[in-house]
């Protein structure tokens, strides 16, 4: 799927219950920025902003506080990072999920996503591990970005759908912060 593209899934998927959303990346061997790329998950209201900070789901809060939402300890299948989506689970109020990357800022480096030699993102049926989608390389383009949106799952006329973003922020996680009105 290119930049901007959407899928409903529901109506390619019926009896959709679930998905994982997988992320896979290569840094061309470059550890430093390896090690410090993070997967965050936001499951966000209709006011644009998370429904809480127990609704932010990263490598120190796996789980959302309405367990709707997990990050894999272990990603499967060739991707880095990996996060299920009970879709039936997920409370009413929240209007999106969004899934973002970003360049932890403890690293002391310099590194930005626009070293990322290939960043592709996939959808996975949760009940048997089916391909539902799978991005265009979203690394092409990225320059001095820190984060970046990698995907939404997204809530249209009762239906569940994914759009792919591949939106940079060059502010990095605090940028997203602020979008998302999460506490650092």
């Amino acid at each position: 799927m290119a930049k901007g593209a959407n899928i409903a899934l529901q109506r390619e998927l019926p009896d959709l219950k679930g998905v994982v959303f997988g992320v896979d990346w290569d840094t061309g061997g470059e550890r430093v920025l390896d090690d410090n790329l993070t997967l965050l998950t936001i499951l966000v209201g209709e006011n644009g902003a998370a429904l809480s900070p127990e609704h932010v789901v990263y490598f120190n809060q796996l789980v959302s506080s309405d367990l709707s939402t997990a990050q894999l300890q272990q990603a499967l299948g060739g991707d880095d990072e990996q996060v299920e989506v009970e879709l039936t689970g997920v409370p009413d109020e929240v209007a999106k999920v969004v899934f973002l990357l970003y360049l932890s800022e403890g690293s002391g480096s310099s590194r930005t996503l626009g070293q990322l030699k290939r960043l592709v993102v996939r959808l996975l049926n949760l009940d048997g591990g089916a391909s539902i989608i799978s991005s265009v390389d979203l690394a092409e383009g990225l320059s001095g970005e820190t984060a970046l949106k990698l995907a939404e799952l997204y809530r249209h006329s009762g239906q569940w759908k994914l759009r792919v973003l591949g939106m940079g922020y060059s502010s990095g996680l605090q940028g997203v912060a602020k979008e998302y009105g999460v506490p650092l």
